[in-house]
């Protein structure tokens, strides 16, 4: 099943996706169950909104072996574990708007996991039970800002609208060998496959579990293949993973309360 989440007058809403570019509205949530209530709808007619709510997203970086070596980076012995604030979620169709332009800022496409029930501390033979399906995320990244704090990763991939994710859940997927495509302005940027994980996402699942509890609606970004590549104003970004469809996002940026562009220095 594909879940959609759009926004509907005050309240959002999610609706099941057919496979013809309609949805059929439903009451109710992924998590406790969902109940059709109406006539199908065109999802274009419609803006979409992040898929899920999360309480945390959590990040891994260097999770597949060529991007640890574009990086220079030696492979970790386990999952190297940051987390993205749920403020930094953009939809399909959003605008990432760079807080820093004049920096150098990357997209990264990633497989992103989503949690279905409350998982603590559970194994890797149950760990995909605790999983209500999958969707693409950019997990967009600050190059400069990384490099100069030392907490690397957190305000680097965690400013608002730096993750980016949609356009819906796949509940039926396996997660085993997809192939993955990010395009700049249709020109490819990442091409890789899951299958290169150095952590699969049952180890991720049990891995996290045990650091910290997994809520429905939480998010895993289970890392990136080499190639990232930088993103300026103006740009179109379109990423694809086989079974998902596609997350496209515009790029821009920040404005400031006067209206001018936000250019702010180290």
């Amino acid at each position: 099943m594909r879940i959609i989440r759009y926004e509907d007058g005050p309240v959002p809403r999610y609706a099941r996706a057919l496979g013809d570019g309609t949805a059929v509205p439903c009451d109710g949530d992924p998590f406790a169950g969902l109940v059709e209530t109406a006539d199908a709808f065109e999802i274009d007619s419609v803006r979409l909104l992040p898929p899920v709510v999360p309480t945390k997203v959590v990040g891994v970086g260097l999770n597949y072996r060529d991007h640890a070596a574009e990086h220079h980076a030696a492979l970790p012995t386990e999952p190297l574990l940051f987390h993205k604030p749920p403020s930094s979620l953009l939809p399909h169709g959003g605008q990432i708007q760079l807080h820093r332009p004049q920096n150098r800022n990357d997209e990264e496409i990633e497989l992103v996991v989503v949690i279905g029930r409350r998982a603590r501390r559970v194994s890797v033979a149950d760990a995909l039970g605790y999983v209500l399906g999958y969707t693409i995320g950019n997990d967009v990244t600050d190059r400069d800002t990384q490099v100069d704090d030392r907490s690397w990763p957190s305000r680097a991939k965690g400013f608002d609208s730096y993750g980016p994710v949609g356009p819906w859940i796949e509940t039926d997927l396996d997660p085993s060998g997809l192939g993955l495509r990010a395009t700049i302005n249709g020109v490819i940027a990442q091409e890789g496959n899951t299958s290169d994980l150095l952590f699969d996402v049952a180890h991720l699942v049990s891995f996290i579990s045990h650091a910290s509890t997994l809520e429905p609606g939480d998010l895993i970004f289970t890392g990136t293949p080499s190639g990232v590549s930088e993103i300026r104003p103006g740009d179109e970004v379109e990423l694809e993973i086989e079974g998902l469809g596609k997350l496209r996002n515009s790029v821009g940026v920040v404005e400031n309360r006067s209206g001018g562009s936000t250019r702010a220095d180290h």
